[in-house]
């Protein structure tokens, strides 16, 4: 099979390349960049240099045209800046062939108007996003596979903060709605059965922070993103504004089935790589027992300290619930208690881990959840795409574990 790569030169499309290499199903790698059309990419990232580096998946290496690369490519990725990709995906739907999209051009279905206040920028082909789908495949997974099997279909690969924040979220605001969990719509198995499931709390509010690595802003130079403004330093940055937020908002009603409330703040962080978020969840009263003592009103902690033993057993069986809620997806890791998700356990894999935790008062359900931004975050959910709409095994040249260092 030939796979193309469209903006090979970016971060996105080199993280691409790195995956797809060893990639048992992939004969050849097609790479094309408007920017660096001619280039070697082993000159431009010399760490594919070398016989390790299957040169014959690269072919001669050099970087060509984008309409080169999809006349002679089986599947196409699209790693490029937002409002760039549409002709490209036209182009590969009128050779029959399916388009991969790592930008936010095909992330709000049919909703242009969402997409033009958020990105400032108007869809060209519009008839376009009725053969596309929004590639979370822990929630879309059925459906990326119906439209796959009617025949060439664009995935919108999702945003990498969508991505940590949704996955999250997901077990708690699925229930809230009443529906089965992913084991359950997606074919794999029953509804939970061990553990109790959170409430979201009618008309509350679901607050996200999460931390960034640098490589989240691309290759493009910025005095944000140089050494000394962003070494030793946490910063937010778009707060309030950042154009995640309305994928974030889509995800969580389709995972709700209403409107649930988001506000969403992003930092950056002096790493290179990976997404830490914690997500705080105010849980329903019922769904809570009384932990605060006799006498007390419900959620008021005791003056004599949190109750240690109700809260830690109210903690244990949310965490079954993620468990088991998750228990069917390769990529989604509920972590033991006493373990909390941290960046450098997920480097360089296509995980995303959870730990779950409960406050004092037994009313806020807080998670940590980490993937690594280019990876899980984009160009490894992309791949998994493939692997989907291709019927390849899901997990098929992402397998390797994550490096610690």
């Amino acid at each position: 099979m030939v796979v193309g790569i469209v903006g090979a030169a970016g971060y996105a499309g080199v993280e691409l390349v790195r995956i797809l290499s060893p990639h048992p199903a992939v004969d050849t790698l097609a790479l094309a960049s408007v920017s660096r059309r001619g280039q070697d990419i082993r000159e431009l990232y010399p760490n594919f240099l070398g016989p390790l580096s299957r040169r014959e998946k690269f072919g001669a290496g050099t970087m060509e045209s984008p309409e080169e690369t999809i006349d002679r490519s089986d599947i196409v990725f699209g790693a490029l800046p937002a409002g760039t990709g549409e002709p490209y995906a036209k182009a590969c739907l009128d050779r029959g062939i399916s388009y991969i999209d790592l930008s936010a051009d095909f992330r709000f279905d049919e909703d242009q108007e969402t997409y033009t206040a958020w990105y400032g920028l108007s869809w060209q082909y519009p008839a376009l996003h009725h053969r596309s789908v929004y590639g979370l495949p822990e929630l879309n997974r059925d459906l990326i596979k119906t439209l796959a099997a009617r025949g060439p279909v664009i995935i919108g690969n999702p945003g990498c903060f969508p991505t940590v924040i949704s996955l999250a979220a997901y077990p708690a605001v699925c229930h809230r709605a009443g529906k089965a969990p992913p084991c359950a719509v997606q074919g794999k198995g029953t509804a939970p059965s061990r553990g109790d499931p959170p409430v979201l709390a009618p008309g509350s509010t679901l607050i996200a922070d999460a931390v960034s690595g640098v490589t989240g802003a691309g290759r493009e130079l910025a005095r944000a993103y140089h050494f000394p403004e962003c070494s030793d330093s946490v910063s937010s940055y778009k707060v309030g504004v950042h154009r995640h937020t309305p994928e974030i908002s889509r995800n969580l009603m389709k995972m709700a089935g209403k409107a649930v409330p988001v506000v969403f703040t992003p930092h950056l962080g002096p790493l290179n790589r990976g997404i830490l978020a914690t997500v705080y969840i105010p849980l329903d009263s019922p769904a809570v027992p009384d932990l605060s003592g006799a006498g007390e009103s419900p959620g008021k902690p005791s003056p004599d300290g949190p109750p240690k033993e109700g809260r830690v057993e109210k903690e244990k069986a949310l965490r079954e619930w993620y468990a088991e809620f998750y228990r069917d997806e390769p990529f989604v890791r509920i972590l033991p208690s006493g373990v909390n998700a941290a960046t450098g356990r997920v480097r360089q894999s296509n995980f995303c881990d959870i730990s779950v935790h409960l406050d004092q008062s037994g009313t806020m359900l807080i998670l940590e959840s980490a993937i690594d931004n280019m990876v899980k975050g984009a160009a490894g959910q992309a791949v998994q795409n493939m692997n989907i709409i291709c019927g390849f095994e899901e997990t098929q040249g992402l397998e390797a574990l994550p490096a610690l260092f």
